[in-house]
């Protein structure tokens, strides 16, 4: 990762289905031939997944809508958010999110641990970063905080780090999705440099 002020182009393809129609992002160019399809391949895999957590193909649903935010594209590195809701009757829907952050040199996605220095104790530090957010911002906990997973939803834009939970998760569902926006500047001992947060610092 270079940190070169390369912006890939975005198209969408539609996927389209009885009471369905999901929005799927594909990188058209900007980048090798290698890194557009490792990239591509990766938003389809996780755009079916949602569309099977969420139950298609079923005859229960009544609607389904796919889309998609582009969070970063900047500088070589790609993050967005894969939104997927449905509705099979009751009170409301349900909505479930999904991100992916890649090196667009290399196609690479990142996982939240792959952001930092080895050992850097980061679980620790983001952990009391968004319990001093969820206190300030007196949120209405579900639960007791139950601190970041392994595979922690996240995405970065405007120079942070952004970690969310799925609705339900910790806070009500009239509360949305919980979002706790991390300045990289906060972090900035423990980031590796190399990888797409050290991009975005400088």
């Amino acid at each position: 990762m270079n940190g070169q002020t390369l912006m890939l182009p975005i198209r969408v393809r539609t996927f389209t289905a009885k009471n369905v129609k999901v929005n799927v992002p594909y990188v058209s160019g900007g980048t090798t031939v290698a890194a557009r399809e490792k990239m591509n391949e990766a938003i389809a895999a996780e755009t079916h997944a949602l569309m099977k957590e969420q139950g298609f193909p079923s005859e229960d649903i009544q609607e389904m809508d796919g889309t998609f935010e582009v969070k970063t594209n900047e500088r070589g590195v790609l993050s967005l958010s894969l939104l997927n809701y449905v509705f099979t009757g009751g009170a409301h829907g349900n909505t479930l999110q999904r991100s992916l952050t890649f090196d667009a040199d290399t196609g690479r996605s990142y996982q939240l641990s792959e952001l930092f220095k080895p050992g850097s104790n980061y679980e620790e530090r983001l952990n009391a970063i968004i319990e001093a957010q969820i206190k300030a911002r007196k949120l209405p906990l579900l639960v007791k905080y139950p601190g970041i997973s392994a595979d922690q939803d996240f995405y970065l834009a405007d120079k942070s780090l952004v970690i969310y939970f799925q609705l339900y998760d910790i806070v009500p569902y009239a509360w949305g999705f919980p979002y706790f926006p991390i300045s990289v500047f906060e972090i900035e001992d423990i980031i590796d440099e190399e990888g797409p947060l050290g991009v975005l610092i400088y």
